[in-house]
């Protein structure tokens, strides 16, 4: 495995709020669901905690409320042996994600942000030691555009993670740090169709324009244009594509599994990748590793709870 660099998450916590569903209400329907589940959740604090678990060298910069969501969040953090020294408590709720789950496993999510509308540019200046230490910075966009924008000014000695979901366009100076761009499918599609409205770098050619009916390779490449350093498209059941930039697209395949619960995989992937790109891994080997995490993740119930310890892979 090797010795692991500091990975620095900053990013949400959410309560999850779970329901299983039948099917997901259309409009003007009402559907009856099981009992709420709730469960530690949200993008910024599931990526620490996938990277704890596996024995990473993790530190967390967000916020929760001062209830009891925002002890479970910490609890969940704490037993995967992240450092919790830069979560704090603000006066507002915890953040919270309504989930409702199908029986094939897929989900709907409405996130409220709650607390981690607190995670803001001003917060992090608590914080500016972290990051200046940290190997590998670990961004996504369930907290405040400006905060994203101020990481990437900020964690200019670290190998900078962006994972652009929920699905949201970018400023070229987050871009231009990213290494990689981290985004499924549909996420990148918002990232290319805003390819014209100003969001990208003059002189970024074609980008936002791929050939109707391209496959994996040619979102990459269009992706790249728009000027991460590298570029990861997550394609679910497909696995993943990747790239750095001037470089080929290659193609890793997911790992058979009975899917029972994909909420959190995404988040599993982007912290076990973290990881192994804090451990020095190649990029390729990185995705190769955060794919059977993923998969491992979506064959177990929930988002934290779903992650593995390093004994629970195998090979």
């Amino acid at each position: 495995m090797g010795s692991s660099g500091r990975i620095v998450v900053v990013g949400s916590a959410n309560a999850d709020l779970v329901l299983d569903v039948d099917h997901r209400p259309s409009a003007g329907e009402t559907v009856f669901g099981s009992d709420v589940r709730v469960t530690p959740g949200g993008k910024g604090a599931n990526q620490a905690v996938a990277a704890g678990r596996l024995g990473g060298d993790v530190t967390f910069v967000g916020c929760v409320g001062d209830d009891d969501h925002g002890a479970m969040l910490r609890r969940s953090l704490e037993a995967a042996g992240v450092d919790v020294g830069h979560l704090r408590t603000v006066g507002a709720p915890t953040g919270n994600a309504v989930i409702l789950l199908t029986p094939d496993g897929e989900n709907a999510i409405i996130a409220s942000p709650g607390a981690n509308r607190h995670v803001t540019p001003a917060l992090l200046t608590g914080s500016r030691a972290a990051l200046a230490s940290a190997d590998v910075v670990v961004v996504q966009l369930e907290i405040p555009l400006d905060t994203v924008e101020q990481v990437a000014r900020e964690a200019r000695s670290a190998r900078v993670v962006v994972n652009a979901a929920p699905a949201a366009t970018l400023p070229p100076e987050v871009l231009a740090v990213a290494d990689p761009l981290v985004v499924n499918e549909s996420e990148a599609a918002v990232l290319l169709g805003e390819a014209h409205h100003g969001m990208v770098p003059a002189g970024s050619g074609p980008a936002g324009t791929i050939p109707a009916g391209s496959g994996p390779a040619a979102t990459v490449t269009a992706l790249l244009a728009l000027g991460p350093r590298s570029v990861v498209v997550t394609l679910g059941g497909a696995g993943a594509a990747h790239a750095v930039a001037g470089g080929r697209t290659e193609h890793t395949r997911a790992r058979p599994v009975d899917v029972v619960d994909t909420t959190g995989a995404g988040d599993a992937f982007v912290g076990a990748l973290a990881l192994e790109l804090a451990r020095g891994a190649d990029l390729g080997d990185a995705v190769v590793a955060a794919t059977g995490v993923a998969a491992f993740a979506v064959g177990r119930r929930g988002a934290q709870e779903s992650y593995p310890h390093p004994h629970q892979l195998s090979g």
